[in-house]
């Protein structure tokens, strides 16, 4: 009976090679995807190695512009420091060049004057020498007559152009106290620098001042007698 059955014939064959079909290439698909997910993620690690090697870079040269920035803002800085210092420098040089021309130009002056005064006291030198060149031949015989006259003496001083004048009998309890003072005649301007007695300066430097304008000296020598006559009453 079984033989007499008719055969029936179910597609296992085809089935089974289609099957055999579909695992092939869905197996070459999943390899297929694993690979391009392995290359992707190959890629991406390498995209992300490449990154981060370009963001050090960048790092590094952001550093290296940051370092130059300083250094220049550093080298600006040291320059304008330099240039105010040489500024400074140059305004202390200029002063000191200002001061020392008017020093210079103060000293000139200075310089000019003291010629002018040494002229002058050299002319007045000269004219006051040519005028005792002309009473010279006069001088000895009146300080003889004033020296017996007035009872007065005259010794050096111990010192040049000065000479001491010495009377005696200008005390009327004391004739023998002696009245004195020194003249000083080493300028134009004759001065009395010490005398005794004691006689009040004023009246000194009055009969002095009648000496230096008339160059009287007898007067001047009669003058000073009767200041120590009164000064020993």
């Amino acid at each position: 009976m079984a033989d007499s059955l008719p055969s029936v014939d179910f597609g296992f064959e085809d089935l089974r090679d289609r099957m055999a079909r579909f695992t092939v290439r869905f197996d070459e698909f999943i390899e297929k995807g694993r690979k391009r997910v392995l290359e992707e993620r190959n890629q991406f690690r390498a995209n992300l190695a490449e990154l981060h090697d370009d963001q050090h870079m960048r790092r590094r040269d952001i550093e290296i512009v940051t370092l130059k920035t300083q250094t220049h803002s550093q080298t600006l800085s040291k320059e304008a420091q330099e240039t105010a210092e040489m500024e400074f420098a140059i305004s202390e040089l200029s002063a000191q060049r200002d001061d020392r021309a008017a020093h210079r130009d103060y000293l000139r002056e200075q310089i000019g004057e003291a010629q002018k005064a040494i002229a002058a006291r050299r002319e007045a030198q000269q004219k006051h020498a040519r005028y005792l060149d002309s009473q010279a031949r006069f001088n000895v015989p009146e300080l003889e007559f004033w020296q017996d006259y007035l009872c007065l003496r005259i010794e050096g001083a111990g010192i040049e152009d000065r000479l001491k004048f010495v009377y005696s009998h200008v005390s009327e309890r004391d004739w023998e106290q002696e009245g004195w003072f020194e003249l000083d005649m080493s300028s134009r301007e004759y001065r009395v620098l010490q005398y005794k007695p004691k006689v009040e300066r004023d009246l000194v430097d009055q009969v002095l001042e009648k000496l230096n304008e008339s160059r009287d000296l007898g007067a001047f020598l009669k003058g000073m007698r009767s200041l120590f006559v009164e000064g020993f009453k």
